[in-house]
């Protein structure tokens, strides 16, 4: 079970959210493992409303695409000004935009900005972000999936929790970490617990031998079918 110390004023890592719907934070962020880890300190969010550096009377924060087209894109202006405003309290976080064309977010990555001082996340709307401000404020582009969102937020979300759940005293153990999909570069082995039969289904007599090391081995081989299976691409290669 994971540990929490006491409040502290200092959090180690830190996670800035720039949305046009900053009410949907901290979500499911403030439950559970990370949310009693938000609330000790461990990290700490923060969201900068977008729309508080739109334009005119209206706080206009898109318009539409040059060249013509459907939907709205995101200005590139108004995307700064958010940007710089909380590069003021946030100078050194790495930049990242979610979004569809990204690298994957993978365990490594999430190990990588785990190890950081934070993130800071564009959680952009309609039709995408002007691409001047993408690389006028170097962003780094990251995707959760093949497939398009109503918005960047729920990827954001799933990011800071992939990152969160590395902190240390998040989750308890290391080694529970280290024996997880991905982190060895093959998906997680077969997990059973009580009651020893259930309809008609038995746990594998080995797993109740306690035999470690048969244990052990059951697992890799259990692991390593189950990737084979289901993602060969990860065969050699990294999580």
């Amino acid at each position: 079970m994971a540990h929490f110390p006491e409040k502290t004023d200092h959090p180690a890592w830190r996670a800035t959210v720039l949305t046009l719907f900053p009410e949907m934070f901290p979500g499911p962020l403030g439950l559970s493992l990370s949310g009693q880890a938000l609330e000790a300190g461990l990290w700490s969010l923060n969201t900068v409303f977008i729309r508080e550096f739109g334009l005119g009377r209206h706080r206009a924060v898109d318009d539409s695409p040059a060249g013509g087209g459907a939907g709205m894109v995101m200005r590139a202006d108004v995307l700064a000004a958010a940007i710089d405003h909380a590069r003021t309290t946030e100078p050194d976080t790495p930049l990242i935009y979610m979004s569809p064309r990204g690298e994957p977010l993978s365990q490594a990555l999430a190990a990588e900005l785990a190890a950081g001082p934070g993130v800071m996340l564009l959680a952009g709307r309609f039709e995408g972000v002007d691409e001047r401000v993408i690389a006028g404020r170097q962003m780094r582009e990251v995707s959760i999936g093949d497939y398009v969102l109503s918005g960047g937020e729920l990827a954001a979300m799933v990011l800071m929790d992939a990152c969160v759940r590395l902190l240390p005293g998040v989750m308890g153990t290391s080694a529970s970490l280290s024996e997880e999909s991905f982190e060895n570069g093959l998906l997680e082995y077969p997990q059973y617990t009580k009651p020893r039969e259930w309809e008609g289904r038995a746990i594998p007599d080995i797993l109740l031998s306690g035999d470690h090391a048969k244990v052990a081995k059951w697992r890799r081989e259990q692991a390593e079918r189950i990737t084979a299976e289901r993602r060969p691409d990860l065969i050699g290669g990294k999580g």
